[in-house]
């Protein structure tokens, strides 16, 4: 969810507002893909990286976290919403563990769609623990018997679809280290449009973009006679 800092520097207010913009747009766009289908989807809030920003923007960005949660967690439960979030909650503060903690356990029995939500997440992060957990659940063997379907269980994604569209706003053109391993087949969308400007109508663009692509999943496409 890229350029909400930009989004705001562009009309003279602080960094700070952009953020609340973009948290403002979420809402709309998650009940769209759960109206046209979509089973999971994952917001990249706040990567590993994002600690190096300055300290008032981190912690305006923790306290809009709590307060979204505080906000929408009514809503996510009367929409059948399940809420997990992806990443290493150790560095939060624990007003901001409790949040998610309560959310993800208040949630975790609804049937409609996964709203993971990546917080203090890597990719490379990811898969690193995801090693380490499979290599605690199996301390005698040996790593050259590991396969990516083992793995696959022990990614912060583990029991959802197959990653198919990654968006990225705010034209910048590369993923960031985010859901790299989840990302490997997947169709990469880049937009100029910041994300507090991307509504439904630009998601839908992305959603018409991704039907039209042709996917071999490095096979070929077989000509009808």
């Amino acid at each position: 969810m890229d350029g909400n800092g930009r989004w705001a520097q562009q009309r003279h207010m602080p960094r700070k507002l952009g953020h609340y913009q973009g948290a403002a747009r979420v809402r709309g766009l998650i009940a769209h893909c759960a109206q046209v289908g979509v089973k999971s989807v994952t917001l990249f809030a706040f990567s590993t990286e994002n600690w190096h920003r300055p300290s008032d923007e981190v912690d305006a960005l923790m306290l809009l976290f709590i307060d979204y949660l505080d906000k929408e967690l009514p809503l996510m439960l009367a929409e059948q919403v399940r809420f997990r979030v992806l990443g290493s909650l150790a560095r939060f503060s624990p007003a901001v563990r409790e949040r998610i903690e309560f959310a993800q356990t208040q949630s975790q029995h609804n049937t409609g769609l996964m709203l993971n939500v990546a917080a203090n997440y890597g990719g490379r992060w990811d898969i690193v623990h995801a090693v380490q957990q499979w290599h605690v659940a199996h301390p005698t063997a040996y790593v050259g018997a590991l396969t990516e379907e083992d793995l696959s269980h022990y990614l912060s994604t583990a029991g959802q679809p197959e990653l198919d569209l990654l968006i990225r706003t705010g034209g910048e053109s590369r993923i960031s280290n985010f859901l790299l391993w989840q990302a490997a087949y997947a169709e990469l969308y880049f937009t100029d449009t910041l994300w507090p400007d991307f509504d439904e109508a630009e998601l839908q663009k992305a959603f018409v973009w991704f039907a039209a692509r042709d996917r071999r999943f490095g096979g070929v496409t077989v000509s009808a006679p």
